[in-house]
């Protein structure tokens, strides 16, 4: 029955604990057990005492070689089973191997002094077996202390084993945690790396928005010079008008020498009738030198309100100027906003730009010197002009004093000088032109750069198309205006005092180009001084934030070490805790059993 029984519970996984007691088990039985020890793995406990399962010699070695196969059960209970010396020595061979089981019990058989040698032998190779009871063996005292001590030694390394095994499992969770932590850094690094990717790329792209505006600055620049053009072509016409009349005015002055020929012949001929008509004509010039002066009056009070528009239209370009200045302060403001958000910048924009900044800053360059040498002989001329009126003034006086030959002298130099104005306005228009030419192929070669940087400008073409229609408004009132003066001037055809008005007007035509140059030359070394500015606060962010990346890269070494040092650290201490260890067990009182053995 016991076969039948033990058969059964060899594949069994549910069964625990088995109880056996006084069940008569003979060398069948033992051979039973020793079959289930081999194959059962789930019991953990069994109880065979009052079996007197040491009377069969060969059944209880086949038990004992059954426990040596078995490492699931820990409690193992034998009393009263009359097991003698060869018996325990089996006993003995089988807990040598024996990994699982921790408590025996052995009272009240027959072990005796050799069976219990050959147990604390065993106890030597065995780290696991912490209660052995051996009451009622015929044991000496010596060999029960000594088991005891063994047993101690066994649960102390037990304790040791366990504590060590907490450490270790506190020290990976720790280390597991340190290491959820430094991941967790690195990848909170890395989303600030990418952020600041982002916000570089993001002053990427205000940055070509800001050379955006500044290429449309400079086309701005460039339509004023259109302009500037235009105005003079529009000069070059008066000037031609102005050389018709007075081409007219001499062909009237030889018409009217040669009838005072023939009136002179007549009047030899009656010199009573030339007397009197002397005195009418004496009368009739003082009638036409009084309405001259009240005419010279009525142009003069139309120079002074034509002076007056044009210090209106001034204080309106003056006007303009300040407006410009503030939408570029609001601009230098919101690129000042932007840099702060800047990050590091690419070398091949950075060199980009700083192949544009030189490029312009040449160009720059070339057009100060250019509008300087304009402006230099602009003012020669208009000193010349000034001193051409000054001597006209004199010929007029004299013209008034004296008689009509210094009236032709006046007409002679008025026409010498009307020629060289003229060369002199056709030279300055060609190099104007050769000027322009150049400043459209450099304008060509950035608008290639810049390309792929307009489309991204929609807010500040918006803002330079207002201000492209407010100074085409303004071009429209010149134009009116210059109309109007072309109106007047056409009214004006007979009288020499036309040519002091016209030269007056032309004088004041260069007076407000002279302006209008001073204005772009201001804009231009604003634009310059913007260049800088920009170009000084990329370089210190750029600078800043090599600086940040080099701090980021500075505390993620000093992490890494960190985590290296504490990796060493934890080796250490393992290593520490193993040592201790094996020095706790070498140095306990069966160390030198094992070391003989």
């Amino acid at each position: 029955g016991v076969r039948l029984l033990l058969n059964g519970l060899c594949t069994n996984t549910t069964v625990k604990s088995l109880d056996l007691k006084g069940n008569n088990l003979r060398t069948t039985g033992a051979e039973a057990l020793g079959k289930l020890l081999r194959q059962n793995k789930s019991i953990r406990s069994l109880t065979l005492e009052w079996n007197s399962l040491g009377m069969w010699e060969e059944g209880f070695s086949f038990f004992c070689q059954g426990l040596r196969a078995n490492n699931f059960l820990q409690r193992l209970d034998l009393r009263n089973n009359q097991i003698n010396h060869q018996g325990a020595g089996e006993l003995a061979m089988a807990l040598t191997e024996n990994t699982s089981l921790q408590e025996l019990d052995l009272r009240w058989n027959n072990i005796g002094l050799l069976g219990g040698r050959a147990l604390l032998n065993c106890l030597h190779s065995n780290k696991t077996l912490k209660r052995l009871e051996l009451a009622g063996n015929n044991v000496p005292g010596d060999i029960l202390k000594a088991v005891e001590q063994a047993l101690d030694h066994n649960q102390d390394r037990e304790a040791i084993l366990s504590e060590a095994q907490n450490q270790v499992s506190i020290l990976s969770k720790e280390v597991l945690s340190l290491k959820d932590e430094k991941n967790k850094q690195f990848m909170d690094f890395v989303d600030t790396v990418d952020k600041q990717k982002e916000e570089r790329a993001r002053s990427e792209k205000m940055s070509a928005a800001r050379v955006s505006q500044l290429q449309e600055a400079l086309d701005e620049q460039y339509s004023i010079m259109n302009s500037l053009k235009t105005k003079l072509q529009m000069t070059e016409a008066a000037l031609a008008l102005s050389e018709q009349k007075v081409h007219t005015l001499g062909e009237l002055l030889s018409a009217m020498k040669q009838e005072q020929n023939s009136v002179a012949e007549c009047h030899f001929r009656e010199l009573q009738q030339q007397k009197q008509e002397g005195a009418d004509r004496e009368g009739r010039l003082l009638h036409d030198l009084s309405a001259a002066s009240e005419k010279n009056l009525l142009l003069r009070n139309q120079v002074d309100e034509l002076e007056r528009k044009c210090k209106i239209q001034q204080d309106q370009l003056f006007q303009a100027k300040q407006d410009l200045t503030s939408t570029t302060a609001e601009l230098k403001l919101r690129a000042v906003e932007a840099e702060e958000r800047l990050e590091t910048e690419k070398r091949r924009f950075k060199q980009s730009l700083e192949d544009m900044e030189s490029l312009r800053v040449k160009e720059v360059d070339r057009v100060a010197q250019q509008m300087e040498a304009s402006e230099r002989s602009m003012h020669d001329r208009i000193q010349r002009l000034e001193a051409i009126r000054i001597s006209l003034d004199e010929e007029l006086s004299q013209v008034k004093a004296a008689a009509l030959a210094e009236r032709g002298r006046a007409e002679e130099e008025l026409i010498k000088v009307r020629s060289q104005a003229r060369l002199e306005e056709q030279q300055r228009l060609e190099h104007l032109e050769e000027k322009l030419r150049l400043m459209t192929e450099s304008r060509d070669e950035a608008q290639n750069c810049c390309l792929k940087q307009k489309e991204m400008v929609a807010e500040a073409q918006a803002k330079a198309k207002q201000l492209s229609l407010y100074a085409d408004g303004l071009k429209r009132r010149l134009e009116e205006l210059q109309q109007e003066l072309d109106r007047k001037e056409e009214e004006k055809v007979t009288e020499l005092n036309k040519v002091k008005v016209e030269l007056q007007e032309q004088i004041g035509h260069l007076e407000a180009e002279r302006t209008a140059q001073d204005g772009l030359r201001e804009k231009i070394a604003a634009l310059e001084r913007q260049l800088k500015a920009l170009s000084s606060n990329h370089r210190e962010a750029l600078l800043d934030k090599e600086g940040e990346i080099s701090l980021l890269l500075e505390k993620l070494r000093m992490k890494e070490a960190e985590i290296s040092r504490m990796r060493e650290e934890e080796a250490q201490r393992a290593s520490f805790l193993q040592n201790a260890v094996m020095a706790y067990v070498q140095g306990s009182p069966l160390g030198p059993h094992s070391s003989r053995k």
